[in-house]
């Protein structure tokens, strides 16, 4: 390494540090958690005392800013606490499916495929291959970032790599890329009937965006991005983690590289096994989703944009999960009676207490927050403060992906923070000469990529838990400080792939230009 380059990681090394340093001096999640809570209540009281509301476009109303420490807050308050914990939306989904996983962790039937899947790879395509994955993971929806980061940690110590590097290259990918795929997801079913909704207002509506209206600018970006995850996994993320010590197995003398590859009769049967019941199960599922008046379909026969399927992505991982464990643990001899089930199944559980405490907390802070209203004060706020600086064409749109990214530390819902972006920015975009479908596709470049250095996002806390297990001194400010490596050159790349697509007028799907045609 030249001096030059040297220099360039000293003095990378020493910001990081710095951040890891600031970060880490935040209290606990639960406390600094507990304080937003209270920061809330206190600015949404002070706020409603001067009556300000906010105008959401194309809401008949305005809507006002409530107070937490008003006659009608402190109702909220007092009756709604255990509903906001057991309403707090993660907790549903990661519940039931790290019931699964943790079933098929403990059968033995994860180390087992990625012993066999992994064991004899060359560990140097690791890093690409969990970028590659993680950028596409959406497609499981919100549960690819309880599921991707600790089975590439895995992944990463079966071929003798940091498991760290995995689990925090598994989460940057999962999170920083989740509005693009190489493949169709729901999300695109989801934005393009949120920009359909507004665009239909329109005197000039442009072209229908339909789910695939971005394919070939997601699929573009999906790659792109992959591969660049897997290069700050492989040249930045790793190299830092390496140089800071091993992790704590390998400290306690269970070194990574003496891992047993090959597998057992047993369990090559049990793996058999295991894949004979993931593809039967998976025909019974097909049969059922393409039996006519299926029960999965909508109302119109399809499953596009809305239906039980979409609906049905916790319940079908669950069961890709926990069908093929069961099966294994049956062959390989860790599950011998049915009462085993369920106890392996306490024991996923209780590796989720901490979250769960965690979990009350941060359903109150998110509840508190959205019944307020102060999101939409937040993002309306920064939408009118765009629009007054009277953009103009590829300018605008850098000035709307920038915003898209602040406000994505606040709102993580991408549907959520579209509903509310969409009904200022697609009208606005339209008397521009821009289609729907290309305003979709900014918003897409700015929706991911900060969510991952956020501490309002609930799964940055699951991933510190899993963090924890390797560094037992992990704070938030490590997870932040290993984040923002990802976060600028994801946004950097992913912007230049937009840049590339509208100066040479490139189709971002079928029949979705960039320009509204008369």
């Amino acid at each position: 390494m030249s001096e030059t380059q040297s220099a360039r990681t000293s003095r990378l090394d020493r910001a990081l540090n710095l951040i890891e340093r600031i970060g880490n001096r935040l209290p606990e999640p639960f406390i600094l958690f507990g304080l937003l809570f209270l920061v809330v209540a206190v600015v949404s009281t002070a706020i409603a005392a001067f009556g300000v509301s906010v105008t959401i476009p194309g809401a008949e109303k305005a809507t006002p800013i409530r107070g937490a420490f008003t006659g009608e807050g402190l109702e909220f308050l007092f009756t709604k606490m255990a509903e906001n914990f057991i309403g707090f939306p993660p907790l549903e989904t990661v519940v039931t499916i790290m019931l699964a996983v943790g079933l098929a962790e403990r059968t033995g039937l994860l180390t087992a495929l990625i012993r066999a899947f992994f064991g004899s790879a060359r560990g140097s395509v690791l890093p690409y291959a969990v970028g590659l994955v993680g950028v596409s993971a959406s497609v499981m929806a919100d549960s690819a970032m309880i599921i991707i980061p600790p089975l590439a940690a895995l992944v990463f110590k079966a071929a003798g790599r940091h498991p760290v590097a995995g689990l925090l290259g598994g989460f940057a990918a999962t999170g920083a890329g989740y509005s693009t795929s190489i493949v169709v997801t729901s999300l695109d079913a989801l934005f393009s009937g949120i920009s359909n909704k507004v665009a239909e207002t329109l005197p000039e509506p442009g072209t229908l965006v339909t789910p695939v209206s971005n394919y070939y600018f997601n699929a573009v970006s999906a790659v792109l991005l992959g591969l660049l995850a897997g290069f700050l996994i492989d040249r930045l993320i790793e190299p830092r983690l390496v140089r800071g010590g091993v992790p704590r197995e390998a400290a306690d003398g269970e070194q990574d590289t003496d891992l047993q590859v090959a597998l057992e009769p047993s369990e090559r049967r049990g793996l058999v096994r295991a894949g004979v019941a993931f593809l039967l199960a998976t025909a019974l599922v097909l049969l059922l989703v393409f039996w006519p008046g299926s029960p999965l379909a909508n109302s119109d026969g399809g499953f596009l944009p809305d239906s039980p399927l979409m609906d049905s992505v916790t319940t079908l991982i669950f069961l890709g999960f926990a069908i093929p464990a069961i099966a294994y643990g049956a062959q390989a001899g860790s599950i011998t009676r049915a009462a085993d089930v369920p106890r392996l199944m306490a024991l996923a559980l209780r590796d989720l207490t901490g979250f769960l405490v965690l979990a009350f907390m941060l359903g109150q802070f998110i509840a508190l927050f959205n019944w307020t209203n102060l999101g939409s004060l937040v993002a309306v706020s920064g939408a009118d403060l765009l629009q007054s600086l009277n953009l103009d064409g590829y300018p605008a749109f850098l000035g709307f992906m920038l915003l898209a990214s602040l406000l994505n530390l606040f709102i993580i819902s991408g549907s959520s923070l579209w509903t509310l972006m969409a009904a200022v920015f697609v009208p606005m975009f339209a008397l521009l000469g821009f289609e729907p479908g290309f305003a979709q596709a900014a918003f897409r470049v700015g929706d991911s990529a900060t969510q991952i250095m956020t501490p309002l996002n609930p799964y940055m806390i699951i991933i510190l838990g899993y963090l924890r297990r390797y560094e037992p001194d992990a704070g938030i400010g490590t997870l932040v400080a290993r984040m923002v490596p990802f976060v600028v050159p994801f946004w950097l790349l992913w912007a230049l792939v937009m840049t590339i697509f509208y100066f040479f007028d490139l189709p971002l799907g079928p029949g979705m230009g960039i320009h509204i045609h008369p």
